[in-house]
């Protein structure tokens, strides 16, 4: 069902863990599945300096967080914004239709995290 380089980084993700005192967490979570997704970003100058995750959900709910992290790390947060869950498949490359939403997910926590900042930083 997933393919080598999926089940790999499901294996052994890059950013999976919290950042202690982050700028901005956002998180969101799907009932028909049951995922939750947590991202946490370090903000400095307006680009993302850090990002961790924590995901609670099947494999390719932590695989689309992962790569997700890999995507917008060192990006400013109007780059990061612009990501989409097509580039988060892109960079996965083989998933089954039935798990793209996971994608989707990935990119509407770290678009959460970005408001949740950006709502700080009027205030």
């Amino acid at each position: 069902m997933y393919s080598k380089k999926i089940i790999n980084r499901f294996k052994n993700p890059k950013f999976a863990g919290e950042i202690k005192n982050p700028d901005a967490v956002g998180e969101v979570g799907n009932i028909k599945c049951g995922d939750i997704m947590k991202v946490f970003l370090t903000i400095k100058n307006n680009k993302i300096k850090n990002i961790r995750f924590k995901t609670y959900g099947c494999v390719a709910a932590i695989v689309s967080t992962d790569f997700l992290c890999e995507i917008v790390k060192g990006k400013t947060l109007k780059q990061a914004l612009k990501v989409t869950n097509k580039d988060i498949v892109k960079k996965m490359g083989d998933v089954p239709p039935i798990k793209l939403h996971c994608s989707v997910l990935a990119q509407k926590a770290l678009k959460q995290a970005i408001k949740n900042y950006q709502k700080k930083k009027k205030k």
